[in-house]
């Protein structure tokens, strides 16, 4: 989950030089992005989560929960294959290795920590 706002040290750091970022294309939608089999070949379960208000919230709010996020996502890392948190859309869509009501264990821990937050629905797929 690559969230974390860049910080830039000095003023010539803002200067990006095109040979860095040459092989950088616009992110692809997210369906097209989110894997639906891991490694072996299994094929993984997925839930979305939204955050009202996230990203209006000050710096530090944002920073707090997404390191709960994290935490928790971290804490089910043998099973969490992808996570993607859309700053813009406040949504946060994660693909995990499937084992019965583990699509609802993580949202209702994450939910536990962060109370504003939604389960949009899970989904398996076929």
């Amino acid at each position: 989950m690559s969230v974390s706002p860049l910080t830039l040290k000095s003023p010539e750091s803002t200067a990006l030089k095109a040979s860095v970022f040459a092989d950088l294309q616009p992110d692809e939608p997210l369906w097209k992005r989110v894997p639906s089999r891991d490694d072996a070949g299994h094929l993984l379960s997925d839930f979305r989560m939204i955050f009202p208000g996230l990203r209006q919230k000050s710096g530090i709010r944002q920073q707090h929960t997404l390191r709960i996020i994290n935490a928790v996502l971290h804490h089910y890392g043998s099973w969490v294959v992808f996570a993607d948190l859309n700053m813009r859309t406040n949504l946060l869509w994660v693909s995990i290795r499937p084992r019965p009501g583990l699509t609802l264990e993580i949202p209702a821990a994450i939910k536990t920590l962060v109370p504003e937050a939604l389960l949009l629905a899970p989904y398996w797929r076929r």
